[in-house]
């Protein structure tokens, strides 16, 4: 190669430096910085809350005890000890559409931010245009060959820069890599509220049963009474008139099954749609006895909880996004330099572009400067000004909304526990009346009204001590899905699906 024809990529060699030094001028970027957000100044150790709560005897009875501080596993729901839960939440995990499409929604944010990357590099692009001319003979034929007709082979390089000095790319760089953080945490809050729904959904599952079951017991002991009390009616025994009584409470009793079948069925459905099953698939029969109170709780700080929560993940991000949208805009006010190149080879026959002397390049430099707009940048500021504000503020709501989540499931675990108490010993001093009304009425000392009375008192007492342990169960699983779930402990996240059938 002679030396004319490498004068050109010594230039380019030259502005290659040139880039480079830019590229180190950029090093500071216009804006404010982003800068993680401090915890808030409470404690819910040291909230005026015993770190015990009540017990009583039977199911679900026992006293847990909350351990500040204590970490939370990713399968949390396994401390509820059902195998059944266990094998439903794992298969949900895998087959739940909406837990998959945030799968994708990540991955879309993951490209852009990689392609948001590329434009601190340069932009090079290479193009081939062969051409054939003819030119008037009214002018002087153009090529050296003196020729009207003839052929121009071009290759040519297009390559330029936007240096970034402003650090304006860079800010765009920083404000898709929070947005997609936020599409992380999106994800993190889908899986925390898909485990948390199930384990609700299975739980009010076994309390429906358990109502339905007790109710029709004790439909079917009134039949039995309602059947004893026909006989003794055509004795002459009893009146007609306590017998229509019996009737009616019977009518009633068997009146409460219609909604809590309905109610059972649509719960069945709900876990079966969590699952992304269709309706008239298997679904574990999830009882009350199932399930194990833990007895463990934790209960983190909140320097913590802000890191554990996604929701206020997802507002910290948004928060860093506009952040570093008030440096974009800062930028785009500023002058701007644009370097281009465009070496290349111009012939009149392919065998000629390789033949020194048929060269061409062109570097160019342009510096530019918005002068008026109209008021558009200087406004385009100021709303990323506000909207840096507005997501300070969503954060802020964010916390106060995680703290106060906390703080609720915290007192509604004391309240179960207290309430628990209250209805077990309502139960047994209902089980232990109708025991008695049903032996006065054996020896004749107490009408079958009064064993009407007692039953329905008992049906009421069961019902509630069922609403009640399921409670306790619900609200255990709110605590731990309030202070995050555990999911910066899992590590077996499965990859987006791809393809058809989802």
């Amino acid at each position: 190669m002679t030396a004319a024809s490498c004068r050109p990529w010594r230039h380019l060699l030259c502005g290659a430096g040139l880039l480079a030094m830019l590229a180190d001028l950029g090093g500071c970027a216009v804006g404010p910085n982003f800068h993680h957000p401090s915890a808030p100044a409470t404690d819910f150790a040291q909230a005026g809350r015993p770190t015990r709560t009540d017990s009583v005897a039977g199911a679900d009875g026992q006293a847990q005890t909350f351990h500040p501080g204590a970490d939370i596993p990713a399968q949390w729901w396994t401390l509820f000890h059902s195998p059944a839960l266990d094998r439903l939440v794992r298969h949900a995990l895998a087959n739940n559409p909406n837990l998959d499409a945030a799968r994708h929604a990540l991955r879309v944010a993951q490209e852009n931010r990689a392609a948001q990357a590329g434009v601190l590099y340069p932009s090079i692009s290479a193009s081939f245009n062969p051409a054939r001319f003819k030119t008037s003979r009214t002018y002087s034929p153009v090529p050296s060959s003196n020729s009207w007709l003839y052929t121009v082979h071009t290759a040519q390089l297009n390559i330029s820069y936007q240096a970034d000095i402003w650090g304006g790319l860079r800010r765009g760089i920083e404000a898709s890599g929070a947005q997609r953080d936020a599409e992380r945490y999106q994800l993190e809050a889908a899986y925390l509220s898909l485990t948390g729904e199930l384990v609700q959904a299975a739980i009010a599952y076994a309390a429906l049963r358990a109502q339905v079951d007790t109710v029709q017991e004790l439909i079917a002991s009134q039949h039995q009474i309602l059947d004893s009390a026909t006989r003794q009616m055509a004795l002459g025994q009893m009146a007609e008139a306590d017998l229509a009584l019996q009737r009616a409470q019977l009518a009633q009793d068997e009146a409460t099954l219609v909604p809590l079948r309905q109610q059972l069925s649509q719960q069945h459905d709900q876990i079966a749609a969590l699952a992304g099953d269709m309706p008239d698939d298997p679904t574990p029969d999830f009882t009350l006895d199932g399930f194990t109170l833990p007895q463990d709780l934790p209960v983190s700080i909140p320097a913590r909880l802000i890191d554990q929560r996604p929701d206020v993940k997802v507002a910290e991000a948004g928060w860093h996004a506009a952040c570093a949208q008030v440096g974009i805009a800062i930028a785009n006010r500023l002058p701007n330099l644009q370097l281009s190149a465009t070496p290349g080879l111009a012939a009149a026959s392919i065998g000629q572009m390789f033949v020194p002397g048929y060269g061409q390049w062109m570097i160019a430099g342009m510096v530019s400067q918005p002068l008026f707009q109209g008021g558009q940048l200087m406004h385009q500021e100021r709303a990323a000004r506000a909207q840096y504000e507005q997501a300070a503020a969503e954060y802020r709501a964010a916390v106060v909304a995680a703290v106060q989540d906390v703080t609720d499931s915290l007192n509604a675990v004391s309240a179960d526990a207290t309430a628990l108490v209250a209805d077990s010993n309502a139960e047994r001093a209902a089980t232990r009346g109708l025991d008695i009304a049903r032996a006065r009425v054996t020896y004749g000392d107490a009408s079958r009204v009064e064993m009407l009375m007692a039953t329905q008192t008992t049906l009421q007492a069961r019902l509630t001590l069922a609403q009640a342990r399921a409670a306790r169960l619900s609200d255990t699983a709110g605590l731990f899905q309030s202070l995050g779930g555990g999911w910066w402990n899992r590590h077996d996240a499965p990859p987006a699906r791809t393809g058809w059938p989802p």
